[in-house]
């Protein structure tokens, strides 16, 4: 007697998406009247969210065995780009903030290719973990390893010549979260988390004591200038901590309801501090309440994962939990002074085509897996 299924679809997906563009609405909106900003940034994102609900509709079109299919073609596409974009003129990859990470071939609209590094990246160590299911000794863990290593450092090297930290960042993180699944002994990923420590530590010291050693190294004089804001904004308030420091008064001045009437001024209050406009105007209410619906988004995905008996797509799902925890996590941190300014953008709410197309993508994926989860009613 065969089982009887029925779609395990969680619709929690749609209702915090819908949160989300709400949330994002009413934030542009603000953002908008405290930079008495030209451009009407609200009308454009709602087109970009009709876009980004038509790639989910396009993504959940594709089971996950076809999108295995696909990993390889993926990934060398979003090299292809990030190549293509590193050799580009001047003309349609103009710098943008000492970064050439976009593609601008119609004034006002760009494309920043490492939105699909990122969904590429995901779908591609899934795949590797998911196809080594015989990790008998050390050998096995180191290859492993290795593997996911080498497809991962490609793009970064990519990325790093534009130079893009940020984006370099979110990449090694979703390395680094499914290296902690994929079932590699502690024996090995200790002692390189270890050296990862220890490299890190060394290059504060440099950035604090030998800049110009570290300036050696290629990091950029704006990016020494976003660290030492961060350790001192006070300090350094009319220059690189300007950001920052108005981002510290916004959303220190909306204490816990918010306030109406602000005179603050919150520089790229559309994008990467809308999280400052939303503390400023609705106060330590609004600010948690947009944290919730992360933690409600992210507690969906983690469910899902483990209810899906598909080790690939839990592993998907796993890649995207953890960039978007990664996004919010620095986006919130870099705004209320925890963390550098690394020019994240705050997942489905900060203004911006390409991050929309890339978390729509996510998404997408995360609900095609749930549309395709099967809940069996009959045991055979």
């Amino acid at each position: 007697m065969e089982d009887k299924k029925q779609s395990n679809f969680d619709y929690n997906f749609i209702l915090t998406l819908i949160l989300f563009f709400l949330v994002s609405c009413i934030a542009i909106y603000n953002a908008q009247i405290l930079g008495d900003l030209k451009e009407n940034f609200l009308l454009k994102q709602i087109v970009w969210y009709i876009i980004g609900v038509l790639i989910i509709l396009f993504v959940m079109f594709f089971d996950m065995e076809q999108i295995q299919k696909l990993r390889w073609y993926l990934y060398l596409f979003s090299l292809f780009l990030l190549v293509v974009l590193v050799i580009s003129p001047e003309s349609i990859a103009r710098p943008i903030n000492g970064a050439k990470s976009w593609f601008t071939f119609i004034p006002g609209v760009s494309f920043q290719p490492s939105e699909i590094a990122k969904i590429a990246l995901i779908i591609v160590l899934s795949y590797i973990i998911s196809t080594a299911n015989h990790l008998t000794n050390i050998r096995d863990h180191l290859i492993l390893l290795g593997k996911m290593t080498v497809v991962t450092i490609i793009p970064i090297l990519l990325i790093m010549q534009q130079p893009d930290l940020g984006t370099s960042l979110v990449l090694i993180s979703i390395f680094t979260g499914l290296v902690l699944v994929s079932g590699i002994s502690w024996k090995i990923i200790l002692p390189v988390f270890l050296s990862i420590v220890i490299v890190g530590g060394g290059l504060i010291y440099l950035i604090l004591y030998q800049p110009d050693l570290i300036k050696a190294l290629g990091v950029k004089e704006y990016q020494l200038g976003r660290i030492y804001a961060w350790l001192d904004p006070e300090t350094y308030k009319l220059g690189e901590g300007y950001h920052l420091y108005q981002s510290l008064l916004g959303v220190g001045s909306g204490q816990l309801s918010g306030v109406q009437n602000t005179v603050i001024h919150i520089p790229e209050s559309q994008t990467d501090f809308i999280f400052s406009v939303i503390a400023n105007r609705y106060g330590f209410y609004g600010a948690a309440a947009v944290i919730c619906i992360y933690f409600i988004l992210i507690y969906r995905i983690i469910k899902l994962s483990i209810d899906v008996k598909d080790q690939f797509s839990s592993l998907v799902c796993i890649g995207v939990i953890t960039m978007i925890t990664f996004h919010a996590f620095q986006n919130i941190g870099m705004t209320i002074g925890l963390l550098p300014i690394t020019g994240i953008p705050l997942p489905f709410i900060s203004y911006g085509g390409s991050a929309m197309i890339g978390n729509m993508l996510a998404l997408g994926l995360v609900m095609s897996i749930s549309f395709r989860n099967k809940k069996y009613l009959f045991d055979s």
